[in-house]
């Protein structure tokens, strides 16, 4: 039966499109990069890789494809395919959008986030604390991850959750390699940001994320510009076909 909207026209209800499997074996390279375990600069073996993710090769070849486009795959030519190595420019670029977006976010919240969506922002500063104690970084990076997802949702303003969102996993990829360093005195930030949000003090709740964004855009940049240089990849050697008779 179709259903109608209040001006009597039919409206044809909402069709949920499942993934394809390039999509699911673009999420899992993606997710393989941003948690660390592919490292900027390693090469990609399809072979390897569609082991890993019980695949064929030709979606992962697909996906390689189309993670180059959006820049966290690079592909040269005779060698193969390597984890993108983020220059400091395009990653302090991608930061200073991020604090942008989120500085607006924390201000909004401040205004409807309201009991209960403070009351879930303390749960997951609460939970991020627990993993920060127990040295569990990529437990406190995903947890990270989830309250600035929630700030921003809690803004009201569903353009800029949007937008947060298409920067939100490379910002959890730069943030993973500074959680540590970061430690104990993010999640005192994020507290006092809580209790800005709480008060419904906007201003400070923007100034709050403001600097804590800065902190780990600091932090990201002071250990980029304290590595090695990154070599040049290697070719990768093709083995000669063996000779028969």
């Amino acid at each position: 039966m179709l259903l109608s909207d209040q001006a009597g026209q039919t409206a044809a209800p909402k069709i949920a499109r499942p993934a394809t499997l390039r999509e699911s074996v673009i999420e899992a390279i993606q997710e393989l990069i941003v948690s660390g375990q592919l490292k900027p600069g390693q090469h990609l073996v399809e072979s390897e890789l569609a082991e890993l993710l019980g695949v064929s090769r030709q979606p992962v070849r697909e996906a390689l494809q189309q993670l180059s486009g959006e820049g966290w795959v690079d592909l040269h030519p005779g060698q193969g395919a390597f984890v993108h190595v983020p220059t400091l420019e395009e990653a302090d670029q991608l930061l200073a959008v991020r604090t942008l977006l989120e500085t607006e976010s924390a201000r909004l919240a401040a205004l409807h986030a309201g009991e209960e969506g403070v009351k879930r922002l303390r749960a997951l500063c609460e939970r991020g604390i627990a993993a920060v104690r127990s040295d569990d970084v990529d437990g406190a990076v995903a947890t990270n991850s989830e309250l600035h997802t929630l700030v921003t949702a809690l803004s009201g303003n569903r353009v800029l959750a949007e937008l947060a969102a298409q920067v939100a996993r490379r910002v959890r990829w730069y943030h993973t390699p500074v959680a540590r360093q970061r430690g104990m005195a993010s999640w005192e930030e994020h507290q006092a940001l809580i209790d800005a949000i709480d008060a419904g003090d906007e201003d400070r709740a923007a100034q709050i994320m403001r600097e804590h964004t800065e902190h780990t855009r600091a932090s990201y940049m002071e250990q980029r510009e304290n590595e090695p240089a990154e070599p040049a990849p290697k070719p990768v050697r093709r083995r000669r076909p063996r000779q028969l008779g």
